[in-house]
């Protein structure tokens, strides 16, 4: 009995801390100094939520830059299911999605034969990355345009305005983020 009683004070105490205290005080500083990043760095366009800037969606019209292709089960692009396919380079079941990808983009713009570029066909790590390649987006341009009545000129000055810098000037490589992008392109017209 001695020992029971520090034992379940103990117990009691630092669920108390660990479990409700730390937790709270966490997410207020969290809330305080980076509120946009703790609640999802969710893109609202007139009020309405349109999706996250850290998680790809699904485009699929010709009218849409589409992302990198996603690797999570059972829906594409579920944050619940994040993780790559462990598909190795050698395996046949990669190669047979590689070439239904490059399959599915040279059918949907069958005028380009320019080289596909590499993130178009193959997913992230995470299987959820909400960015492409400025070559990427190059590779789509002209398809974009074509859908939607627009110049060129005039989507690849938004590719640009979107192309993100890499992280601190020195961590990655430069990106667009497709759904701040598609969104822009929604709110121009032809």
């Amino acid at each position: 009995m001695q020992i029971l009683r520090p034992a379940l004070t103990s117990f009691v105490l630092l669920s108390a801390i660990t479990g409700i205290l730390y937790p709270l005080a966490v997410t207020g500083i969290g809330q305080a100094a980076f509120p946009d990043q703790v609640n999802g760095s969710l893109i609202r366009q007139s009020g309405q939520i349109k999706g996250s800037e850290l998680i790809g969606q699904q485009f699929s019209q010709p009218r849409y830059f589409w992302g990198r292709p996603s690797a999570t089960a059972p829906f594409a692009y579920n944050g619940l299911a994040s993780g790559g396919s462990n598909l190795g380079p050698t395996n046949p079941a990669l190669k047979t999605a590689v070439e239904e990808r490059i399959k599915a983009l040279r059918e949907a713009d069958l005028e380009n034969t320019a080289p596909v570029p590499v993130d178009l066909v193959t997913a992230s790590a995470s299987g959820l990355d909400p960015h492409i390649s400025p070559a990427a987006a190059e590779y789509q341009l002209q398809r974009v345009a074509k859908a939607r009545g627009l110049q060129a000129k005039q989507v690849r000055q938004l590719v640009t305005q979107y192309t993100e810098a890499p992280q601190f000037g020195i961590f990655g490589e430069e990106r667009v983020n497709v759904l701040k992008l598609n969104l822009a392109l929604d709110s121009l017209k032809p």
